[in-house]
């Protein structure tokens, strides 16, 4: 060994002994793995701006380990990527991540096996280094030329895509590349759900479950997206793809964005001969004779593997028969054939072995494969179909004896009880029937019945619209008052719950609030009746095309009678009500186009001492105040702000959001601040439709009150009592500043645009 070192060049002795001494042990908050050295245990390299750390993790409560990258500062461990996603080790201690001699990035396991490379082609040297970016990149590089990147992460994505990050195809590798999600919480490996770029003509993004596009987008830009540094992609265990933001102060990524909305919709999200509930939970659920494929994944919420069947069906005694389900959307990949009859489609399917279902409706469809997607539907929310399940006759045997025994049960039960509750009902019922004569005395909310519900609206036939909480039907009272009635979707709330809370909004009276006349709560089902605003939503008067404008004086008077209508909320009511959903669609116009505030079916009633932090998104975007997206608390100044983008809109007769991925010159909040601090005449900014027919004192005020209401800070916007006030000219307001996030657009300008709804 000394002869050796004696021939050695003193440069070549001090680069061996370098080597030698980073052999196991990397620097405190290094961002580098330098030849020679190695990663191991809790050892963590960190990004130099300190966003991203990299070291071995266990996702959940597994037992696993993997190489991940996350982000460091986050309570919460947010990974964003994974290295050997399908072969983790179990003893980070003894495993390692090195630089081999070759120049590859390698992972050894405990037994010294080579579990997972960078594995790259290109002819590299033994003095590459592998560096965290701090954009989240970890790359592998010439030591002595940092352009020259020999492999990154972010050619390889796992689940989540961030700014900079590679989606299409790779060239240079010659394979494309998506982002897929993992198995579920706990197990990154890859699952069946991806999301990719197809290129034809124009890009779109698309979700697939490995056979099936579920959902696409509109036109994608990658240009644009990898320019964006708020923003962060990623496709989750259940098969939906999420945006998320984070802006300067935020403690935490706010989600912002889901497609598609529903997990139901997510193709094959509960597996093959399963059915997808989106009103109960668990959602998913084995349709009846069939069991989980995989036992342990179902409890981990890993639904992709399905159900099989419990009996073989079409077996040598031939004994099987259908199941009906009510209210099924039905699942693809149907067949159809020639039958005059559901008796006729029937014998059909039951004769050939390969036919798991049918269903008749003006024609025979069977299905012969494996049947995805089936969703049991509410009964108002879609009219679905009759759907017919093959299954072995025993099974449906079981299921009746079963049934039999339960029933029998029930009836002794209930007559030994008859005689000794009989009395307490009677007593009930009196009291149930005086309490509700009390109440419509005392014009207090109508407990209707689901039953009475549908014979009002002829069944819920004539649908006046749809949010993202629930669909309106036009129904008549029997003396023939008009009304709306509101099926709320998705609500978690018990039933005490639910009265608690609509009572309380129920007492509330004005004269610019929609009146709301009772409610039903039926089992799952909650609906909310209301009267009936023949003019319609705001929106659709302000918005159209085509037909009669919206004279000025009319929306000074929606704008003034909103304002009102929300100072009641805020600061009239017993405890302060937060509407927290302030927009076009919910402002109603009476038959004298008076203002009605709407759908308080998202606002939270709060204490005075605004002490809670409201931690779930509510609102619709292009309407939500800052502080829904940074975590802190909020107040009724969320609801000044949607006014104010409300009121841009009054004035502009377009929506905010149309115009925003053309420039943001066009951006009317933006052109509304900038004309307001220079000068510019207030007449120019009002919508075009008017042609310069409005009062220019009213248009002048709206407009200052507009960019008062948008400031960034809660501190700077005024209270809806003092927006009213201004409006009809008994205060004053000064020339207010242009908000924070406008200049901020102004200064990115186009690249922080990356995407608009349809």
């Amino acid at each position: 060994m000394g002869l050796r070192i004696k021939n050695l060049s003193f440069l070549q002795c001090l680069q061996l002994l370098l080597c030698l001494s980073l052999e196991v042990h990397l620097s405190r908050g290094s961002d580098t793995i330098l030849p020679g050295q190695s990663l191991s245990g809790n050892q963590t390299l960190a990004s130099p701006d300190g966003s991203f750390e990299l070291g071995f993790f266990r996702p959940g409560n597994s037992q696993r380990h993997y190489i991940g990258i996350w982000y460091k500062n986050l309570p919460n461990q947010t990974v964003v990527w994974v290295a050997n996603r399908e072969h983790p080790v179990t003893d980070p201690s003894i495993s390692a991540l090195k630089l081999s001699e070759d120049g590859n990035l390698v992972l050894l396991n405990q037994s010294g096996d080579e579990i997972w490379s960078t594995n790259s082609t290109e002819k590299v040297s033994n003095s590459t280094i592998a560096m965290l970016l701090d954009n989240g990149n970890f790359v592998v590089r010439e030591a002595s030329l940092p352009s020259g990147v020999i492999w990154q992460s972010f050619d390889y994505p796992t689940d989540t895509w961030l700014p900079g990050g590679k989606l299409g195809y790779n060239k240079l590798a010659r394979e494309k590349q998506f982002l897929t999600s993992w198995r579920n919480p706990q197990n990154p490996a890859p699952s069946l759900f991806s999301l990719g770029v197809e290129q034809n003509g124009t890009s779109h993004l698309l979700l697939w479950n490995g056979s099936e596009t579920y959902w696409t987008s509109g036109v994608w830009t990658g240009k644009i997206f990898s320019l964006v540094p708020e923003i962060q992609f990623m496709i989750d265990s259940g098969g939906q793809l999420r945006q998320f933001v984070w802006r300067k102060g935020f403690n935490k990524w706010a989600l912002f964005w889901t497609r598609p909305t529903q997990q139901c919709e997510v193709y094959a999200f509960c597996g093959a001969f399963s059915v997808c509930n989106q009103q109960k939970e668990p959602l998913c659920n084995c349709l009846q004779g069939f069991e989980p494929k995989s036992q342990e994944d179902w409890e981990s919420e890993d639904h992709t593997d399905g159900c099989v069947k419990k009996t073989p069906s079409c077996n040598s005694e031939g004994k099987d028969t259908f199941l009906l389900m009510r209210n099924i959307r039905l699942p693809v990949n149907s067949e159809s054939l020639a039958a005059e009859s559901i008796e006729e489609c029937k014998l059909a399917c039951l004769n050939n072995c390969s036919c798991n279902a049918f269903a008749y409706d003006n024609g025979c469809l069977i299905w012969k494969r494996d049947l995805f997607n089936l969703q049991q539907l509410s009964p108002v929310e879609e009219i679905g179909r009759e759907f017919h399940l093959r299954i072995a006759t025993s099974e449906l045997t079981e299921t009746k004896h079963k049934g039999k025994k339960k029933t029998t049960l029930i009836v002794v039960v209930t007559l030994a009880a008859f005689f000794t509750s009989s009395i307490l009902v009677l007593l009930m019922m009196w009291r149930r029937r005086s309490a509700n004569a009390n109440e419509q005395i005392e014009d207090s909310l109508v407990l209707f019945k689901y039953k009475e519900l549908r014979n009002m609206t002829k069944n819920f036939s004539e649908k006046l619209g749809e949010g993202g909480f629930g669909s309106v039907y036009k129904g008549s009272l029997p003396n023939s008052t008009p009304i709306a009635v509101k099926q709320l979707r998705s609500l978690q709330q018990g039933e005490k719950q639910f009265y608690a809370e609509v009572k309380t909004i129920g007492m509330i009276q004005h004269i610019n609030l929609v009146r709301l006349r009772g409610l039903c709560a039926e089992d799952s089902e909650r609906f909310l009746v209301y009267d009936y605003m023949p003019n319609g939503s705001l929106d659709s008067h302000l918005f159209q095309k085509t037909g009669k404008t919206l004279e000025w004086k009319i929306r000074f008077l929606v704008a003034v009678g909103t304002a009102k209508g929300l100072a009641y909320l805020h600061e009239e009511c017993r405890d302060c009500i937060i509407h927290c959903d302030v927009k076009p669609e919910n402002i109603l116009l009476d038959a004298e186009f008076n203002p009605k505030v709407a759908d308080l079916g998202l606002a939270k009633i709060l204490g005075r001492d605004f002490s809670r932090v409201l931690t779930t998104m509510r609102g619709t975007r292009g309407y939500l105040a800052p502080e829904w997206l940074s975590g802190e608390a909020v107040t009724p100044k969320a609801d000044v702000f949607s006014y104010g983008m409300l009121l841009c809109e009054i004035i502009s007769g377009r929506r905010n959001s149309d115009y925003l991925d053309i420039g943001l010159e066009d951006y009317f909040p933006f052109m509304l601040a900038n004309s307001i601090n220079k000068g510019v005449d207030v007449l120019t900014l009002v919508d075009k439709k008017l042609e310069g027919n409005a009062n220019v004192e009213e248009v002048s005020r709206a407009c200052k009150v507009a960019c008062w209401c948008i400031q960034d800070d809660e501190k700077d916007r005024p209270t809806m009592k003092q927006v009213f006030q201004i409006l009809e000219g008994v205060s004053d307001a000064g020339t207010p500043g242009v908000p924070r996030f406008l200049q901020q657009l102004a200064e990115t300008r186009p690249e922080t645009i990356f995407y608009s709804e349809d």
